[in-house]
């Protein structure tokens, strides 16, 4: 029996990436970086990241330090949708990163001591967002 890719964990293989632009999808827009870290607050070297929202759309991978960033505009939604795909994951993982001062129904529904996992915070002209595995402040991620 074949192993289905949901099954499998690896290699992965990065010959077609990185697309040109791929983390652009608003080259004059809003800078979003972070960092990938696993459980033991170690960066996660090969993740990649895919934002979503409206019209917009953004792939990354994670260099050496587990960093990302991308550049998009704010959508009216007021948060990013953004899939995970990393090594030893077996599947995808789903989460939102949030602009800071919005909230929907989903933030609101989450407990007030892991909200904060789901927004960015401004540093300068940047918004930041981590992304946490595991472990204490792990990110919350949706089914």
């Amino acid at each position: 029996m074949i192993p289905t890719p949901s099954q499998t964990v690896g290699p992965f293989f990065g010959f077609a990436l990185p697309f040109e632009n791929d983390a652009m999808s608003e080259p004059d827009g809003i800078r979003i970086e972070g960092q990938v870290l696993d459980g033991a607050s170690e960066p996660v070297p090969d993740a990649l990241l895919e934002v979503s929202q409206e019209d917009q759309f953004g792939r990354c991978r994670t260099d050496e330090e587990g960093a990302f960033h991308f550049l998009v505009r704010k959508p009216a939604a007021g948060y990013f949708d953004v899939t995970l795909f990393a090594r030893g994951l077996l599947r995808h993982l789903n989460t939102r990163i949030y602009f800071p001062g919005e909230a929907d129904a989903v933030l609101s529904s989450i407990d007030p001591e892991r909200r904060h996992t789901l927004v960015a915070r401004r540093d300068g002209n940047v918004l930041r967002f981590e992304v946490r595995l595991q472990g204490t402040d792990e990110t919350v991620f949706f089914e």
